[in-house]
């Protein structure tokens, strides 16, 4: 037989070549992949992380009291409210700002707690669902809602009683399709709305039409 039919078993074929520069160039794009970052970019980062995970000292005025807080600057109001103040009536729902159950008041404005930084709130008033009532006098959102059972399993409860409380005094609760739009934030996963709907409206001064 020719040699030329028959390569010795020892010299590539062009199909070998083809597998062997797609392996080295694999390769050398999975070292790139896993080298280590440059020193400068590393110590960037160390020092981002330093930064972050220093606490600080703060003081805040919840519910006509001032708290002493110490926390990351990165904690967010509604951590701090609930972990380092123990005020767990502000519910963790969504955590990013989608749902409505963590609302509190900020001078006098509905803020969502888990989007606002604990630290940044300094020197404003903040009303949670704790703060209310008038000693065992339930605020007149709070005694509406029981009235008109608008909730089942509460969860949502003191984020749509704050927004409520807010929807009224902002003058967004004076027809049912207003008082619908501006407390479209907060959502009720039971399904409760109509009931809210008729203590927003009670407070409003206004019967609901359903």
């Amino acid at each position: 037989m020719s040699s030329d039919l028959f390569p010795p078993a020892d010299t590539p074929s062009p199909a070998d070549n083809s597998r062997r520069s797609f392996l080295k160039q694999s390769g050398g794009i999975l070292g790139l992949a896993l080298a280590p970052p440059l020193v400068s970019q590393a110590e960037r980062l160390t020092a981002y992380s330093k930064v972050v995970a220093g606490t600080t000292e703060f003081t805040l005025r919840v519910n006509g009291q001032a708290r002493t807080v110490r926390a990351e600057p990165r904690v967010t109001l509604l951590d701090a409210l609930r972990e380092r103040l123990d005020l767990t009536g502000t519910k963790k729902g969504c955590d990013h700002g989608q749902c409505g159950a963590c609302t509190v008041h900020i001078d006098g404005q509905r803020t969502l707690a888990c989007l606002s930084l604990a630290v940044m709130q300094q020197g404003k008033e903040i009303t949670t669902i704790e703060g209310l009532a008038q000693g065992t006098e339930l605020h007149p959102m709070q005694a509406a809602f029981i009235k008109h059972d608008g909730f089942q399993c509460g969860y949502c409860t003191p984020g749509q009683i704050m927004s409520g409380v807010a929807c009224v005094r902002e003058g967004h609760a004076d027809t049912d399709d207003q008082a619908r739009e501006w407390m479209s934030g907060n959502l009720c996963r039971c399904g409760a709305y109509p009931n809210i709907l008729a203590a927003v409206r009670e407070v409003a001064g206004q019967p609901s039409k359903g």
